[in-house]
């Protein structure tokens, strides 16, 4: 539908109440985008660490229930809004949470006969059929990159990639070190590639996932649940630590252990992800007098516009398998056991298939 959305209905999953399953609810009713807005039908969706913490309550109080989820996706456009100029009716898109070029179109809100209270959806949001987006929260799907790649491309790939291509940009034969390998942690990995590191090393708990970071380039991999990282990180490195830290499981212990993994005299721990509501990190303020940094990364430092071009031609070159991160897929109405899987860290990146007829 372009001229449109009347009368559109869609299904999607509504977080009303924390630390419960996500309802999947039908006849949710739209509305034509307002100024800034781009209408969406969505062909798929990932399934990101921080919707598992929202729906878990690990973020604290939340005063937006109900609420729609997810803030990484692919889709087509159905219908604009006044004054967006960045995309057009059936161009493709990636919607994302890190902000880029174009108008904010405020929250979207949704009404449903099933609820009293109308459903929040603000900026962005994709564990539904489809979606009043910002024109900020949206790119075009670059030539060559399919629908269901384009999902990494909205959260795990320019938050894990750009963390080593923005922050770090690791000078030749720098050591880095990866903790957590979920779509973050590995797509960060795969990003040292891009560099000339002496040594990849990968730190999780999951066999599946190590064999995986084997595959990517990691040139050594560390069970936590079996060895202490750190020191073996400091046997790899001859006693010094690691050159660079990046930490993507969001737990304060591993940060903690990140941040200790590096090596005095400019070593740098960066973290993409974060605890839950509450948590507070501890580290020994002697180690920064001695020349330690640590530091968080609000999306890789990354800018959409100017970002996901460069990462769609290193896929297309080969030079991103991104593929090998969408280890399982779901039906929609199934988000509840991907949600589960991504908490048992059966899965790196779970991706939800909508409408996979769309392109």
């Amino acid at each position: 539908m372009k001229a449109s959305s009347a009368g559109l209905e869609m299904r999607a999953a509504v977080l009303s109440r924390l630390d419960a399953p996500l309802d999947i609810v039908s006849g949710i009713r739209l509305t034509s985008p307002g100024r800034g807005q781009v209408l969406v039908k969505l062909a798929y969706s990932g399934v990101c660490h921080s919707q598992l913490m929202e729906a878990r309550g690990q973020r604290g109080a939340d005063p937006y229930l109900p609420h729609l989820l997810g803030h990484e996706g692919t889709g087509k456009v159905v219908e604009v809004g006044e004054g967006v100029t960045k995309v057009k009716s059936d161009d493709l898109v990636i919607l994302g949470w890190i902000k880029g070029a174009g108008l904010d179109g405020g929250g979207a809100r949704y009404q449903c006969d099933c609820m009293t209270q109308p459903i929040n959806g603000g900026g962005v949001t994709t564990f539904n059929e489809y979606a009043l987006v910002s024109e900020n929260r949206i790119v075009p799907l670059p030539d060559g990159v399919p629908l269901d790649i384009g999902v990494l491309f909205g959260c795990a790939l320019p938050t894990g990639a750009g963390i080593l291509t923005n922050d770090l940009r690791p000078p030749p034969g720098s050591s880095v070190a990866i903790f957590g390998l979920g779509g973050i942690g590995l797509s960060a990995l795969m990003a040292t590639l891009l560099f000339d590191c002496s040594l990849v090393i990968a730190v999780d708990v999951s066999a599946e996932k190590l064999d995986l970071a084997r595959a990517f380039g990691a040139t050594h991999v560390i069970d936590a649940s079996l060895t202490d990282p750190v020191a073996m990180i400091r046997t790899l490195t001859d006693g010094r630590g690691a050159d660079f830290a990046v930490e993507a499981s969001g737990q304060a212990r591993v940060i903690e252990q990140a941040f200790e993994s590096v090596r005095r005299g400019g070593g740098t721990c960066v973290f993409a992800s974060h605890p839950g509501q509450g948590e507070r990190i501890s580290i020994d303020p002697y180690e920064l007098i001695c020349g330690k940094q640590i530091r968080g990364s609000w999306g890789g430092s990354s800018h959409p516009d100017r970002d996901t071009p460069i990462f769609a031609a290193l896929y297309r070159d080969g030079r991103l398998p991104l593929e090998r991160l969408l280890s399982k897929r779901y039906p929609l109405g199934s988000i509840n056991e991907a949600l589960s899987d991504l908490e048992a860290k059966r899965v790196a990146r779970p991706l939800i298939e909508i409408d996979t007829t769309l392109g």
